[in-house]
């Protein structure tokens, strides 16, 4: 993909997530790599619903900031990923209302954050681990997705949002639905006695499409 198109595509999906009320005002962030090892990113202050393909931050394959606007102030929690997870081309980072409610309960479980009710949040995301509060742009959020040491492709940070590294800014962009739309049927749930996937069920799913499913 020629670096234009990859810039029209991160502001398109940016602007999808922002009209569906999937991120708010001037929250989240996204940012992708580009064939030569650089990365654009999204400018920090900016919306998703407005974000202007030609002022994406550009950064070289050695991490300097070479055109465009000042980055988000969440690149810790980008570089982090990029530097744990060789197949990440793409992270996204949004306040997604349910995933943050889910976050927020007393019995939010730290190394399981999602409950396993369908396949699809189990082949797009794996185990979703969640973190601790932390203030946003806080460097201490990229050391913790470091001590994962690469093992999980999803985190929810507690009291603030989801944040997910896929191959492409599509498959980012469709597992973080994923996780939002999963949070939402665990809150539906709550108080109820629901049929979550068994063991055995988990494990075919993991099997077949070949899922990341650490211990």
């Amino acid at each position: 993909m020629t670096e234009t198109a990859l810039r029209d595509q991160i502001c398109m999906l940016a602007k999808s997530l922002f009209d569906r009320g999937l991120t708010h005002g001037n929250t989240g962030n996204i940012s992708a790599r580009t064939d030569d090892g650089g990365l654009l990113v999204s400018p920090t202050g900016t919306s998703f619903g407005r974000l202007d393909p030609a002022r994406l931050s550009r950064f070289d394959a050695r991490g300097r900031l070479i055109s465009g606007d000042q980055p988000t102030k969440e690149m810790p929690l980008h570089s982090a990923f990029y530097e744990t997870r060789s197949t990440a081309g793409a992270v996204v980072h949004l306040h997604s209302c349910h995933s943050v409610a889910l976050s927020m309960t007393p019995d939010a479980n730290e190394d399981d954050f999602l409950p396993p009710f369908t396949p699809y949040g189990i082949m797009k995301l794996g185990r979703v681990k969640l973190l601790p509060f932390f203030l946003p742009g806080d460097p201490a959020m990229g050391h913790a997705v470091r001590g994962l040491a690469g093992k999980r492709s999803a985190v929810m940070l507690a009291n603030h949002g989801p944040v997910v590294a896929g191959k492409d800014v599509e498959a980012a962009c469709n597992a973080i639905e994923e996780l939002e739309e999963t949070a939402k049927l665990a809150l539906m749930m709550r108080n109820i006695d629901a049929r979550i996937l068994t063991a055995e069920q988990i494990g075919a799913v993991v099997t077949k499409f070949d899922v990341e499913w650490d211990a």
